[in-house]
């Protein structure tokens, strides 16, 4: 009894002492807990002037001399804590510095810089002492963010990617990795989007921030991923379930498994702004309350640990102690006339040796194309309640698809409130009985999948993607299992190890070369990226017009495929109608089974021979499914954003041509007069006044037939190939002249009413304007000069291209993807 009692005292103690000394070290001034601290490092320039985090390098896509990071004036600094004053390594009154980096002898700074004289960022070595510059890198790219890692090498991320923000109008970085000189640069990463801010952890991982969003917000997901040096082993560290707060500029604290990194409030913040915290993997990737704000106030930026009760930051001009309760202390503020240049303290580091991380051998094999995935058990997983085994037959693979330019934040015209990305139709693999399949993926893409039925229907989506370096074998347990899970299955082998790696059946290609660029033996005459113009339209011609007309419209639906200021009636009808389940652009993932994709959608449902007996042949099935499980687009090229449409989703991007015209502003001012009493402006039956106007209910909100807000949208109003047949002009005619006397009497009482007249020409003069700027699938067309200047600069047309000439676009951005392709090289 009495040793029971002792060692329960004991434990008291102990728990006693550990809490007296965690009060003592988060009391602990910055003077003693730098001490051991000589030196610190730091950049100085001025913040960008775009407020998205990820947007403070190279050029707009609309102007490539507008940059988002002014330059004027960079420097990097040394502070001595012991004289308390500042050396200037570097001085560059029209440049730009940041992201400086210790190496392990704290005899040299690795940082990214760009020079007055140059227009991108480039990988720079100096030493503290101020000589010794030396550049790693340069090309018509922007490197940034590097840091070294224990095998001698430096890992960065570079927009040499050649890929542009999904949902705006700046390039986007992915990781990358070269040797200490510079050279032996290669990708490892298949992003389509942004990662960010690598650093390497104690056991030789590489921490970083990874941007996603397939099928889902495209401002929500951006939390923390880890990697082998290599690329290998990519996984989530922490979030990537739940929406939030942007996770980014992440490093290990000492002593512990913690990590601290800045909480960048909502999309993030200009320069990765925030609020210090920590977070402690231990409970699990998706566990919220493992993620912990230290700091008191939101103003902080790259953060530093030396314990989980020490960090420095920068803020604003300053440098700043930050103790475990969220104290702080100045130890350094910049020069008052440099505050006034608004230059900024940015990325304090200390100049101190550091142990090498563990060092990790790369299994990558630089001649194998491919990777090989193993899933152990399908069923294995979160909210797969109601999947029986055996239900799911096979994998359909797609890939999200880089786009070569962007001009504004939303997903017009691409969708309307869905996909901002366009997915290429990969092919099928087998999924065994037990629930594991076994294949290989060609390396560095950004792949996803969807379970399918014995009727090739979506089971369940996958909801982010995965990339392979050439030769990694990778695995996962299940369908959105949890990360700290083991295979729950018993000692019997997979099955799907028990055989070779499944081949991709393709299901789709592109004029008869498969998803890897091999011609086959007969093509699938399915398009592996679809088209709603030219793939879903002529379904609907056959199958839907003679009843979904303007004349007729069954239901109160037109499936005609008439151009809208942004797109088509029937395109607009289908998806605003939610006939189709996409996921949307919602912060929300891991649905329950069948409630997104084929399964979910009822536009495949009124195909199945019930409605009126419309019934599908076996080709026009599989070109609808697919296009419903590859995010139901309305553009198959993104040669088609930007342009051919009135109105747009930033103030930036938008086309008010209409505004301008004679005809259009007559025509507003009739429809005020006119239709005020029922179409009050504020009001859920407001209409759109010209084809610009945004007057719309948000897309993301379920449909209503009594919400009124969708079916008098400007895409449903104003019809930009018959205007005769405009919903504006038809609503308030009467009956006997052929309109829909919609209005509960004939306000228009013939076609020769002169406010009928003038609402037509109205309507005119914005199709004759469509017919003269032209959309992507209209003869003639032409893309914007900006994406014909990124395919000049990608190398995949001519520097001598003229670009008032045509183009096949679809064509184009096939050579364009495969030009990003892995291309295997021998072993060294």
């Amino acid at each position: 009894m009495a040793r029971k009692i002792n060692g329960i005292v004991l434990l008291c103690l102990m728990f006693l002492s550990n809490f007296v000394s965690y009060e003592v070290a988060a009391k602990k001034t910055a003077g003693e807990v730098l001490s051991g601290v000589s030196q610190i490092v730091f950049a100085v320039r001025a913040d960008g002037i775009d407020p998205h985090w990820y947007a403070n390098f190279g050029y707009y896509a609309d102007n490539d001399q507008r940059k988002p990071a002014p330059n004027n004036g960079g420097k990097l600094c040394i502070y001595d804590m012991a004289s308390k004053q500042v050396r200037v390594l570097l001085d560059d009154p029209e440049g730009s510095v940041r992201d400086p980096q210790v190496d392990y002898d704290a005899t040299k700074i690795l940082f990214s810089y760009r020079a007055g004289t140059s227009s991108h960022f480039h990988l720079y070595e100096i030493k503290p002492d101020g000589s010794g510059l030396k550049q790693l890198t340069d090309g018509d790219c922007d490197d940034i963010e590097p840091t070294y890692t224990a095998d001698d090498k430096i890992i960065f991320v570079s927009s040499r990617a050649k890929r542009w923000v999904q949902c705006w109008l700046t390039p986007v970085a992915i990781l990358y990795g070269c040797d200490l000189d510079g050279k032996n640069i290669h990708a490892l990463s298949g992003n389509v989007e942004h990662d960010n801010t690598p650093w390497p952890l104690p056991n030789g991982q590489i921490l970083y921030t990874r941007w996603e969003y397939v099928d889902r917000s495209q401002v929500h997901y951006h939390h923390l991923w880890t990697m082998f040096p290599d690329g290998t082993r990519q996984m989530v560290y922490y979030g990537n379930m739940h929406p939030g707060t942007v996770f980014i500029d992440a490093k290990p604290v000492p002593g512990s498994d913690k990590v601290v990194a800045i909480f960048s409030w909502g999309h993030g913040r200009t320069e990765h702004v925030g609020p210090v915290g920590i977070i402690d993997p231990r409970s699990g990737p998706d566990e919220q309350s493992a993620a912990k704000k230290i700091s008191r106030n939101e103003n902080y930026r790259d953060p530093w640990a030396f314990s989980e009760t020490a960090f420095m930051a920068s803020q604003d001009a300053r440098v700043v102690f930050i103790d475990g309760e969220g104290n702080e202390q100045v130890i350094y503020e910049l020069p008052a006339e440099w505050r006034e240049r608004n230059l900024r303290l940015q990325e304090p580091r200390p100049v101190m040796p550091r142990e090498r991380e563990h060092p990790i051998a790369s299994t990558v094999n630089p001649a194998n194309p491919n990777g090989r995935l193993i899933l152990m058990d399908v069923y294995q997983g979160r909210n797969m309640a109601g999947v029986k085994r055996g239900e799911i037959k096979k994998l359909l693979i797609l890939e999200t698809l880089p786009k070569p330019i962007n001009f504004t934040g939303g997903m017009e015209p691409l969708t309307y409130g869905g996909s901002f990305t366009l997915e290429r139709v990969v092919g099928t693999v087998p999924v065994d009985p037990d629930g594991s399949a076994n294949f290989e993926l060609p390396a560095m893409r950004s792949f996803f999948f969807v379970a399918l039925d014995e009727n090739d229907r979506s089971v369940k989506r996958m909801q982010s993607f995965l990339s392979v370096m050439p030769g990694e074998i990778s695995s996962c347990i299940g369908c959105h299992e949890q990360r700290d899970a083991a295979p729950q299955r018993d000692n019997a082998v997979a099955t799907a190890l028990r055989r070779p790696p499944s081949p991709i059946t393709p299901v789709a290609d592109f004029r008869g070369m498969d998803a890897c660029g091999y011609p086959l033996a007969q093509s699938t005459g399915i398009p592996d990226v679809l088209d709603f113009t030219r793939d879903i339209q002529p379904i609907l011609d056959e199958r839907c017009v003679a009843c979904h007309s303007p004349e007729k419209r069954s239901g109160g639906v037109s499936l005609v495929g008439h151009r809208t200021p942004l797109y088509t009636v029937s395109y607009y009808n289908i998806t605003a109608r939610g006939l189709v389940a996409d996921g949307r652009n919602m912060p929300k993932s891991n649905y329950p089974p069948r409630t997104l994709g084929s399964s979910a959608s009822r536009l495949l449902m009124l195909a199945d021979g019930k409605h009126h007996g419309v019934k599908l042949d076996d080709r026009e099935k599989t070109l609808l499914r697919l296009w419903i499980e590859t995010g139901a687009t309305y553009l198959g090229t993104y040669a088609g954003l930007g342009n051919g449409m009135l109105g747009g989703y930033a103030e930036n991007n938008q086309d008010k041509s209409d505004e301008k015209w004679p005809e259009t502003m007559a025509m507003k001012q009739v429809i005020q007069q006119t239709c005020i009493a029922c179409h009050a402006a504020g009001s859920e039956r407001q209409l759109p006044l010209t084809p610009s106007d945004e007057t719309v209910a948000p897309p993301w909100e379920p449909y209503s037939e009594k919400d009124a807000r969708r079916r008098l949208s400007r895409n449903l109003v104003y019809d930009l190939t018959l205007p005769e047949q405009s919903t504006l002009l038809l609503a308030p005619l009467a009956k006997n002249a052929g309109g829909y006397e919609s209005c509960g009497k004939a306000v228009f009482k013939d076609k020769h009413d002169p406010r009928y007249k003038t609402i037509l020409a109205g309507i005119k003069r914005a199709k004759q304007y469509l017919d003269e700027v032209k959309r992507f699938d209209m003869e003639g067309f032409v893309p914007r000069p900006q994406y014909i200047r990124e395919m000049k600069k990608y190398g995949v047309l001519p520097p001598e291209h003229n670009p008032a000439t045509v183009v096949d676009t679809y064509e184009l951005e096939q050579r364009y993807w495969r030009s990003l392709w892995y291309q295997p090289t021998a072993n060294k």
